[in-house]
């Protein structure tokens, strides 16, 4: 029986550990009685300051100090990393051999990407990547799913925010470069669209989008806007953690290359996402449970060459199991 378990990475910004979420969850569903400890080699990981909330219940215990493999000389024979604990199976989600070999005298069972990266068939999505990992980890059992919230706040919060019969699609206009985002007008245009299919349309925006907020709710007074119209009793609920937890209220949703994407894919949420090109729209795909892609290098040169019947197309393949 696996009782302990080491996931061992680099570290993550928030990009990569929100991209990593769905296979946090899955590896706690394999392994729902094991103590699960995760290394941030070189010492920094957002599970233990942005996401800390979230990963609560999946990650009991965080290494980001000691020894850990980040150091050339680790590799020394006589160094004894994380002070000579070892773990029934380690999951090695890094790729270089030098840091493999170290982690290796911790495992009981090691499954590393650093050895499936030297074969033909190693996929080229991150979250296909992470979904091997796990398969060969549980001996088939696992795969990524969405997170569940171990904060009961968080749900009551998303509940009182987005209450009970409504159908709301999520539309995430934002992202950190403008050259990455879809006009504004046209989500705009598409709330008014679904405004007239019935379905109540739900904008989340980051706190630097005042100006684009602002435009939303003049053009779509109706549409529902949590995060600026607090109205619940859990106001400490915020951040990514309010907004995975919308995330399970919506019936589909649409976001650009960015980390709100990655929030809602994460939170469960069928996706359309709008991706600028499609080298980055492979690699980086969101962990959505269903997934719709849209790459606008395949209609013209930025964003904005992504045509709106497209978009309303696929976001309406995402919504016809719900409406």
């Amino acid at each position: 029986m696996v009782k302990t378990i080491l996931v061992y990475s680099m570290g993550e910004v928030i990009g990569d550990g929100l991209i990593k979420l769905p296979f946090i969850a899955g590896l706690r569903a394999a392994f729902p009685d094991a103590r699960i400890t995760w290394c941030a080699a070189k010492g920094q990981t957002v599970y233990a300051g942005p996401l800390k909330a979230v990963v609560e219940g999946y990650i009991d215990e965080i290494i980001t100090v000691g020894v850990t493999g980040a150091k050339p000389l680790d590799i020394l024979p006589w160094v004894k990393p994380f002070s000579g604990r070892r773990f029934d199976l380690v999951i090695d989600t890094q790729e270089n051999l030098r840091r493999s070999a170290v982690v290796r005298r911790a495992a009981g069972v090691l499954v590393s990407a650093a050895a499936l990266a030297r074969t033909t068939d190693w996929p080229v999505a991150v979250t296909d990547r992470l979904a091997r990992l796990l398969r060969l980890a549980s001996n088939g059992q696992g795969a990524p799913t969405p997170i569940t919230l171990a904060n009961p706040d968080a749900f009551q919060a998303a509940q009182a925010l987005l209450p009970d019969g409504p159908t709301y699609v999520g539309l995430a206009p934002g992202a950190g470069g403008q050259d990455k985002r879809w006009p504004l007008e046209r989500y705009i245009t598409l709330a008014q669209h679904l405004e007239k299919t019935g379905a109540t349309p739900v904008f989340f925006f980051g706190p630097d989008e005042a100006e684009d907020a602002a435009r939303a709710r003049r053009d779509v007074p109706t549409a529902r806007y949590p995060e600026l119209e607090r109205c619940d009793a859990y106001p400490h609920v915020k951040g990514p953690l309010l907004v995975i937890a919308l995330a399970s209220r919506l019936s589909a949703a649409i976001a650009n290359d960015a980390g709100p994407g990655h929030m809602l894919a994460a939170g469960g949420a069928p996706l359309l996402s709008l991706q600028k090109d499609a080298r980055k729209a492979v690699k980086f795909r969101p962990a959505a449970t269903r997934l719709e892609m849209l790459v606008a290098a395949d209609y013209g040169e930025d964003m904005a060459a992504l045509p709106s019947e497209a978009v309303q197309a696929s976001l309406a393949r995402l919504m016809s199991g719900v409406l």
